[in-house]
């Protein structure tokens, strides 16, 4: 069973990879992004969406751990 799990979670993270790939190669067109004076380079379009990916898969993991280390400390008192 505990191989049937990891073949999907690896059949899941290839096709994850495979939807990412395809996106950033049909997105090639430059622009920049301009925010509170701060203009960005001209860079592909798929730049900045891979980047909001990024962040947004680290900053999960990271408010869970921090949530769940305040609870931990609640609990103890």
């Amino acid at each position: 069973m505990h191989g049937i799990k990891r073949a999907a979670l690896l059949i899941l993270l290839l096709i994850a990879a495979l939807v990412i790939l395809v996106f950033v190669l049909e997105n090639q067109q430059s622009l920049a992004f301009s925010f509170l004076g701060w203009v960005t380079p001209q860079v592909p379009a798929s730049v900045f969406v891979v980047v909001a990916l990024i962040v947004g898969l680290s900053v999960g993991p990271l408010m869970a751990l921090l949530f769940r280390r305040d609870g931990a400390v609640s609990r103890r008192q």
